[in-house]
């Protein structure tokens, strides 16, 4: 198997789940100011999402898929090698299952059912799945490709302990690491970004500002970590620069986390 060189990411074909909104839209932007041809995927958002893809015609693409599913995930594959005449390079696991960062409402330990669990994991372990393994052909044929998780610190520091998305984003960090022992062989890396509570996005829309402002206070740079700024770190996964790193998980909140 002839692992091939990094491609700079002006020549990468990125596909982003959850792409049309929030972080995932920042995500859409930060790739195509640096030149690569994206696919949004979305499920609902379809006006966002051709929004996005309308500021850069010729280099994006907006799909509707349910990434729960495999074989439309498959699908979606298909029509951006397609479109785009060449292999997906980079796919960033960002689509999150509904869910809103709202402390006052989240499941406790006494009213946590395997329901709430098992809507996190079909979206963010199941979606991920779906993603990797029908990347992989495409990615092993060049002998290069990235995916990038996104993950979050509360791993590290349940400052509000959200049980089912913490468990399926700790689900996913596993994946992250097996998925980057199978790949690594055929030139894949496999990372996961881990955020905190970011400032702001669809999801934390029901934060107080109060936490926003404990948050800020309590993290070395003095202020909450913004999506913009998260989305610097994608570029960094996929780009040359990240050539021998694989298995990873980066926290990106602005030293709030620090080991």
């Amino acid at each position: 198997m002839t692992i091939a060189s990094p491609l700079p990411i002006n020549q990468q074909l990125v596909l982003i789940t959850g792409g049309a909104r929030g972080l995932g839209a920042h995500l859409t932007r930060a790739f195509l100011e640096q030149g690569a041809c994206v696919v949004i995927n979305y499920l609902n958002s379809k006006e966002a999402a051709s929004s996005l893809a309308d500021t850069a015609p010729n280099r994006s693409l907006a799909i509707q898929a349910d990434v729960c599913g495999p074989e439309v995930v498959q699908r979606m594959f298909i029509r951006a090698q397609e479109h785009f005449g060449k292999p997906v390079t980079t796919v960033i696991n960002n689509a999150l299952p509904q869910f809103s960062f709202n402390g006052d409402e989240r499941p406790t330990a006494h009213t946590l059912s395997w329901e709430h669990l098992h809507q996190q994991f079909e979206g963010t372990v199941r979606g991920a799945l779906n993603t990797i393994q029908a990347a992989e052909p495409g990615m092993a044929q060049l002998g290069f490709g990235r995916i990038i998780n996104i993950g979050t610190n509360l791993f590290q520091y349940p400052v509000v302990p959200y049980h089912d998305y913490t468990a399926a984003k700790a689900a996913l960090l596993s994946l992250t690491r097996t998925m980057a022992r199978d790949l690594g062989p055929a030139g894949i890396t496999v990372n996961m970004i881990s955020g905190g509570l970011l400032r702001s996005t669809d999801a934390s829309a029901a934060t107080p500002d109060t936490v926003f402002d404990l948050i800020a206070a309590s993290t070395p740079l003095g202020h909450v970590t913004t999506p913009a700024q998260f989305a610097d770190t994608a570029l960094f996964f996929a780009s040359p620069w990240s050539r021998a790193v694989t298995g990873q998980n980066l926290i990106v909140d602005g030293g709030l986390v620090n080991n």
